[in-house]
């Protein structure tokens, strides 16, 4: 099992980071209401993506921290906890290496939410909802719709994968808890304002 993760606690907006995004801006985003930053970078090497994750924790206060599938970064850079995906170190795994991490599992299915709390997560990353550029290789869009089929499956569920406010808004009346978001912040012209927005939408 794993931390359970208070509800009240866990954000309900997560703003994925990379060294190419402007992270001056993290303060102000952190201000509008930000809660969860995923630190997610496949190209950086260990020790820049240590150093990131620490920077980025020193600019967006008591908000939590997450990084992308590296467990080991997570803990030599004091954050908050990581995100496992399919292809990662096993979540089981994880949470013996980092017994006080938030773990989050990325999920396409009940059966892989109910799979993943088996194993110690806390909680679900769930889609695409939509079709998305961020990442390459995803499988079909699922549809905030998909999100009523397993809100009830044991784990929190944030929603990822082409989210903008109105998807949000649609995924939180679908049962998701939050939502985890790259584009809708970072491609807009006003990363500040979509950020308000963003919040707003989920609640």
């Amino acid at each position: 099992m794993g931390l359970v993760f208070p509800s009240h606690v866990l954000p309900r907006v997560f703003c994925l980071v990379s060294a190419g995004d402007d992270l001056t801006l993290l303060p102000a985003l952190a201000a509008a209401g930000i809660t969860g930053f995923q630190v997610r970078d496949k190209v950086a090497a260990t020790r820049a993506l240590i150093d990131l994750t620490r920077h980025v924790r020193e600019l967006v206060g008591d908000a939590c921290v997450i990084v992308d599938d590296r467990v080991d970064v997570a803990l030599a850079a004091g954050a908050d906890g990581v995100h496992l995906g399919a292809d990662d170190l096993p979540i089981e795994v994880a949470r013996r290496l980092g017994p006080g991490l938030v773990i989050g599992a990325t999920c396409r299915s009940r059966t892989d939410i109910v799979a993943a709390r088996a194993a110690g997560a806390d909680y679900a990353g769930f889609g695409p909802i939509r079709a998305t550029g961020s990442k390459a290789g995803l499988p079909e869009p699922l549809g905030a719709g998909a999100i009523r089929a397993v809100a009830d499956a044991g784990l929190p569920v944030i929603a990822i994968g082409g989210i903008d406010a109105a998807t949000a808004a649609a995924a939180g009346e679908a049962g998701a808890h939050g939502v985890a978001v790259i584009g809708a912040i970072w491609r807009d012209p006003d990363p500040v304002q979509a950020a308000k927005e963003l919040v707003a939408a989920v609640g």
